[in-house]
Formats: C-alpha cells, structure tokens, sequence
C-alpha cells in the first residue's frame, strides 16, 4: 500500500479522528505525585528550584492531598525531613518519625488515598548518604537491616506500598521477609530497581535537604552507560519478591523502560525526576518553550515508552489538563 492509495494524513485531519487512533492513553490513573512531609503545624516552604513543589507540614500535607484527590490522582509518594539526622538515621524507623506520624493522620483523614513511602536512609542521616557508612563507605548489609526496620514502622503506621529507594543488595528480600513475619504479607513493595547514579537529582536532594556531605552514590546507585546491568537489578529484585519495578531517572532512561518492558511482565514504574521537572519551568519561564506541550509530551513519552505508573511532579497540573480534555 503506498499513496496515492494510502495517505496517512486521512488520520490526522481533526483532533476527533486523532484521538479516536490514539495509540497510547495518558490518564490521571497514572501518575503518582510526590510530597514532602516536615515537622511543625500550618508550614508550608517553596522548593527554590521546582516552582510550585513544597515542603509542607502534615496538616498542609492532608489539604493537598485532598485537592490531589479531587482531581483523580490516587497515589502519591511520601518524603519525610526529620527534625534532627544522625549518623544513623535513626528518625527514618521511629514509630514518632515525620513519615509515621503523617501516615497516621492521612489514613484518618485522607483515607481513600493511596499512600507509597520512600524507604531509604539518605533523609536521615546527618552525612547524607543512604545507608550506614563503614570505612568511609555504605555498608550494604548492615544498611539492609535498618531499611527493614523502616519498612515495617511505615507498614505499622499505614502505608499502602512501601518503596525502597537506596539500591543496597538484596534489600527487597529483606524487607519482605521482615513484612511477612510481622502479619504484612498483603503489603505491596514498588522497589527503585534501576536506579541511576544521575545528575537529574539535583533540585530533589534540596527538597530533601539529603545532599551527601562527602563523595558521591556511585558505589551502589547504577552507571548510566548500563542497561543489561538493569535488567540484571529488575530480575533480582522480582526473585526477591518486588510487586512493582520502577526506572529513575525516566527521559534520559527512556530505552531502560522499554527494555524492560519487553522483558518483564511485572507493573512497571517510571520517576519523572525534579532535574526533568525543574528544566521544563525553568525553560517554559523563559519563554523558550511551550510548557503545557512540553510537559504533556514528555510524560506521554515515559507511558509510550512502557511505563504503567509514572511518578511526577507534574501530576496535579497534568491531571488538570486531561480532565479539561486539553
């Protein structure tokens, strides 16, 4: 078949006829929006680099998520900032830590929301790095063990998906084990399988105020040049016992996606980073780009690309214009 028989253009004369052969749908269903969570009453502190991301205190936190809420988004992923960090974290497994507390007071008030929590160390540890640091680096196994501890009080305070986020070996297993053992075996794990050693992170790490005070995560996050080494992480962490399998960053990582997709049958996550969030405002302030279109491009990249889930901090806006039908 070739023209003049076939023109391709019969298919794109009207939006109707588009959409109608749409070959990929982005819905709010997807996404799901990250927050973060910080001691006090009625706070509420701008992130300088992601305009309209903020650090907020758990009552502020619950009036967002109902306005998340009313606009179709049912999940986000929880942050805690700590009011103290030490060496060993030790705020991240409190059963009166931020994330438990907020935990507490969003199933109470906010209970149809779907609450996923980040497990990791690098919140709250005064070094900033994800795990226990032993000769100067992150012992893996002894780092697993209070990772398992996290996951179990956020399981105890009412998270809904626990998600390990540090990249230690065998972590997955650890943590479901300890989860079976403690009457949570129905509790899902969405586990940061190929997570990048990026430079996307930047605005995020002051979000979370976690910068490593010294070297860098390039011991146990993964090289960006690696994509069977990923496929090797997603395998593991499925035999481990992983619901979900989640990619990080997701534009620059959008071959790792499909790689995946086209080898893995499990529900499939991808995290649209702040580096990827904070240069579509930046450039769409500027006026060099058109934001709304950048924006809804680029996350209809991640969904075409394989991703059944996609973590974002565009979500609220995203999911304000698909409700518009834009």
């Amino acid at each position: 078949m070739y023209f003049p028989a076939y023109r391709p253009r019969r298919l794109r004369k009207s939006a109707d006829i588009r959409e109608l052969v749409s070959e990929t749908r982005l819905s709010v269903k997807d996404f799901i929006y990250p927050m973060f969570v910080m001691p006090g009453k009625n706070k509420k502190v701008q992130v300088k680099s992601m305009p309209g991301i903020f650090k907020q205190s758990i009552d502020n936190i619950i009036k967002e998520m109902r306005e998340v809420r009313k606009l179709g988004v049912k999940s986000v992923l929880l942050f805690g900032i700590p009011e103290k960090k030490d060496k060993m974290g030790t705020q991240g497994y409190h059963a009166e830590g931020i994330v438990q507390k907020a935990l507490r007071e969003i199933k109470k008030k906010v209970p149809d929301m779907i609450v996923v929590t980040d497990v990791c160390m690098c919140e709250y540890t005064n070094h900033g790095h994800c795990g226990i640091i032993k000769n100067g680096d992150v012992d893996n196994d002894e780092t697993v063990e209070y990772l398992a501890k996290m996951a179990l009080s956020h399981a105890e305070a009412g998270a809904d998906i626990v998600a390990p986020s540090d990249m230690m070996d065998g972590r997955v297993g650890v943590i479901r084990d300890v989860l079976d053992e403690s009457g949570f075996e129905n509790l899902p794990i969405m586990a940061y399988s190929a997570k990048y050693a990026s430079a996307f992170y930047g605005p995020f790490r002051e979000a979370a105020e976690s910068p490593p005070k010294f070297g860098d995560r390039r011991s146990y996050q993964m090289d960006p040049p690696n994509v069977r080494e990923a496929m090797r992480e997603i395998a593991l962490d499925i035999e481990e016992g992983a619901d979900i399998v989640m990619i990080k960053p997701a534009l620059p990582y959008l071959d790792v996606i499909r790689a995946a997709r086209d080898k893995f049958d499990h529900p499939l996550a991808a995290y649209n980073v702040s580096g990827e969030y904070s240069m579509v405002k930046a450039a769409g302030k500027l006026g060099w780009i058109e934001e709304e279109r950048v924006m809804m491009e680029s996350l209809m990249s991640i969904k075409r690309a394989g991703a059944d889930i996609i973590i974002t901090y565009f979500a609220k806006e995203a999911a304000k214009l698909l409700n518009s039908g834009k």
